[in-house]
């Protein structure tokens, strides 16, 4: 782990860049948006905490809608639901050993802004 985290470099905050990544998933865009205004040199913090608020964002919007839609959007929010806990799992391991995992479509965006 010591060779990747002189890959990642160094923070802002002072906390590992690995570590930094994952805690931009914990709180979903919430954490992402944190990061991202406190963190301006590590890219790779700045990836994930990106990826972070398109990903959850996106989720949170689509259930916002969905709740409007009576039987089927709670359905379909309660599967959405599913999904983003598995999301979000996978991307806190993911950041956390260090890898810059890229979601297709979000980890694009998050790519190209961070």
């Amino acid at each position: 782990m010591a060779e990747n985290e002189k890959q990642l470099g160094t923070t802002d905050t002072g906390i590992k860049p690995n570590v930094a990544g994952l805690l931009a998933y914990v709180l979903g865009f919430i954490t992402g948006l944190i990061f991202l205004l406190i963190e301006k040199n590590n890219k790779f913090v700045r990836f994930h905490a990106m990826q972070s608020i398109v990903v959850f964002g996106i989720i949170f919007v689509t259930q916002w809608i969905l709740s409007l839609i009576p039987v089927l959007g709670v359905i379909a929010s309660g599967l959405l639901s599913i999904l983003g806990v598995v999301l979000w799992v996978v991307l806190m391991v993911k950041a956390y050993q260090g890898e810059q995992y890229k979601l297709p479509w979000a980890g694009e965006i998050a790519e190209k802004n961070s």
